[in-house]
C-alpha cells in the first residue's frame, strides 16, 4: 500500500510561510468552519447518540504522531491459543452527525483532511475531531468495535464490528512506542502488535501486495534563509499499525462483498509499460532488478536511507496511480480490487479524516448486526465515488503545489549547479522534456534538452531556475 508523504517544517521562514499560503488561496482550499457549522459541532458534541453495549472493559491504546488529537482508532491485542484476537475502535462519527445536517453537509463539500507542510485543513470542526469523537485517553467514547480473529499464521478466521462504548488507557506516540519495544520495557499489547505486524508483513509479502517506504520530509530553515531537507524513515512499529488498518480494511471489503453492498478503495494494476519505464530507471540508477524479480518483491527490496534507491522509490509511486472508489448495492464491480493491497480493501478506520469511511462503517455495522442498511446510507452510496474522486483531486493538488513549494525552497539559491539524476518519464508529444529524480536528494522536477532525453539513464544536470514565489524548478541536460 502507499504511504502518505508527509511534509513538516521546522524553523519556517515569511518567504515560506507566504508561498504556503498563496498556495492554499489559489486552490481555494476552505478556511475555517462557518459559524452555523461550528455551533451544530457543539451542539452534537453534548448529544451523541451511545450504545447500549459497554466494552470499557478492554484496555486499549493508541499510537499517534506527537502532538494528534484527532485519533481515530485505539488497539488492543490478546492471544487466542496458537492465534489472536485483535480489538480495533473505530471512532463513531455517525453518533454526532446527523445526515443532512450542517456537519454532514459541510464534510461533504471538504471530503477528507488536507495535509499541508507543518498544518492542515480537517474535515471536522476541532469540538468533534479533536475533542468528543477523538478517542483521547480516559474518555468514555462510542466506537465501531472490530473484533477480529486470526489464527497462527495471521490469517483472519472470524471478523464482527458492532457499536460499543470504549474508553482507552493510554497515549503512545510512535517514537515512545518503539523505544519501549527496542529496550525491553513494551507491554503485551505492543509486544503482540509488533507479532502481528510481522505476520501481516508475510502475509502482505505472499499476496504481491505493495507498501512504498516514502519516508516523512523535514524541511528547517537556516538563519540565513536556506533551505535543509532532513528525511525520517519511518519506524518499524507505524508499518505494524499500519497492518492493522489494513488488515481491518480487507476485512471490511470481505464483508461487503459478501452483502452486496458497500464502498471499496480500488486500484488498476500497473501498466507492464510503466514498470518497463521503471526497469530502465533502476538500471540508470544502478539499482539491480533482475528479470525474474516483480515489481512487488523489487520494492520491498529498497533501501529508503539509500540515496539512489530513495530516488527509486520517488519513481515507483508513478505504479500506484489512479486510485479510486467503487460503490455498489447489488451485483459487486467486476473491477473491485486494490492492486497495492494485493486484495480487495475498503477505507473503514479514519472516519475523522475521511468522509467515505463513515458510509463504509456503517454498511459493516449493519451487515454484521443482520439489520438493513440505514437509508441515508444507500442513497448517498451512488455519489460517494464522485465526491471523493473530487476531494481527492484537491487533496493531490494541494500536495504537488506543496512538494513544489519544498523543492523550490532546497535549490533557491544553487542556480547553475549540476546534479547527478536518472530521467524517469518522457513526454509523449515532445521526447526533449520529461522529469529527472535527482539521486542524491530524491527531488523530482521537469527538464528539458536539446536532444531527446535518454529514458533511465544516469545523467547530469544543471539547475536553471528555482523560484519559491511562483514554485517553480526547471533543469537542462547539455
Amino acid at each position: 500500500m502507499p504511504s502518505n508523504l508527509v511534509v513538516r517544517v521546522r524553523d519556517g521562514s515569511d518567504a515560506l510561510r507566504e508561498a504556503l499560503a498563496e498556495v492554499e488561496r489559489e486552490l481555494e482550499l476552505p478556511g475555517g468552519f462557518p459559524a452555523e457549522v461550528l455551533k451544530a459541532a457543539e451542539e452534537a458534541a453534548a448529544a451523541p447518540t451511545l450504545p447500549d453495549l459497554d466494552r470499557t472493559d478492554i484496555p486499549f491504546l493508541t499510537i499517534d504522531p506527537e502532538g494528534s488529537m484527532d485519533l481515530d482508532q485505539a488497539l488492543h491485542i490478546e492471544p487466542d491459543g496458537d492465534g489472536f484476537v485483535v480489538h480495533y475502535a473505530i471512532a463513531d462519527v455517525a453518533a454526532f452527525v446527523r445526515p443532512g445536517d450542517p456537519v454532514d453537509v459541510e464534510a461533504h463539500a471538504r471530503g477528507e483532511t488536507l495535509y499541508g507542510a507543518g498544518s492542515r485543513i480537517p474535515l471536522h470542526p476541532p469540538a468533534l475531531s479533536e475533542a468528543a469523537a477523538s478517542l483521547l485517553p480516559d474518555q468514555v467514547r462510542p466506537a465501531l468495535l472490530w473484533t477480529i480473529t486470526l489464527d497462527a499464521a495471521g490469517t483472519p478466521t472470524d471478523v464482527h464490528v458492532e457499536r460499543a462504548l470504549v474508553r482507552s488507557r493510554e497515549r503512545l506516540t510512535y517514537d515512545g512506542a518503539q523505544a519501549a519495544l527496542d529496550d525491553g520495557s513494551a507491554g503485551e499489547v505492543l509486544q503482540l502488535l509488533r507479532e502481528v505486524g510481522q505476520l501481516r508483513e508475510q502475509q502482505e509479502e505472499a499476496r504481491g501486495g505493495i507498501s512504498l517506504p516514502l519516508p516523512e520530509q523535514e524541511v528547517a530553515v537556516g538563519e540565513d534563509g536556506s533551505f535543509r531537507l532532513e528525511l525520517r524513515q519511518q519506524l518499524p512499529v507505524e508499518l505494524w499499525n499500519a497492518q492493522i488498518s489494513l488488515l481491518t480494511g480487507i476485512c471490511a471489503a470481505s464483508l461487503m462483498i459478501g452483502g452486496e453492498i458497500g464502498l471499496l478503495r480500488t486500484l488498476p494494476q500497473a501498466d507492464p509499460r510503466d514498470v518497463a519505464r521503471l526497469r530502465r530507471v533502476a538500471k540508470g540508477l544502478r539499482i539491480e532488478w533482475p528479470e525474474q524479480t516483480s515489481y512487488d518483491a523489487f520494492i520491498r527490496s529498497l533501501d529508503p536511507a539509500d540515496p539512489a534507491h530513495q530516488a527509486m522509490v520517488v519513481a515507483c509511486t508513478r505504479l500506484l496511480r489512479g486510485s479510486g472508489y467503487a460503490a455498489f448495492d447489488g451485483e459487486v464491480p467486476a473491477e473491485h480490487e486494490h492492486a497495492a493491497i494485493a486484495a480487495p480493501y475498503a477505507h473503514v478506520t479514519a472516519p475523522l479524516r475521511r468522509l467515505g469511511d463513515r458510509y463504509a462503517g456503517e454498511v459493516c455495522v449493519a451487515l454484521c448486526g443482520g439489520e438493513e442498511v440505514p437509508d441515508w446510507v444507500r442513497a448517498a452510496l451512488p455519489d460517494l465515488p464522485g465526491t471523493l474522486a473530487d476531494s481527492a483531486r484537491r487533496a493531490g493538488s494541494y500536495e504537488r503545489a506543496v512538494l513544489d513549494v519544498i523543492e523550490a525552497g532546497l535549490l533557491a539559491g544553487r542556480v547553475g549547479e549540476e546534479f547527478a539524476g536518472v530521467v524517469t518519464s518522457v513526454r509523449e508529444d515532445d521526447e526533449k522534456r520529461g522529469v529527472v529524480v535527482l539521486s542524491e536528494i530524491g527531488v523530482e522536477a521537469p527538464v528539458t534538452s536539446d536532444a531527446d532525453l535518454p529514458l533511465g539513464t544516469e545523467i547530469r544536470v544543471r539547475l536553471e531556475s528555482a523560484d519559491l514565489a511562483t514554485r517553480k524548478v526547471a533543469f537542462r541536460l547539455g
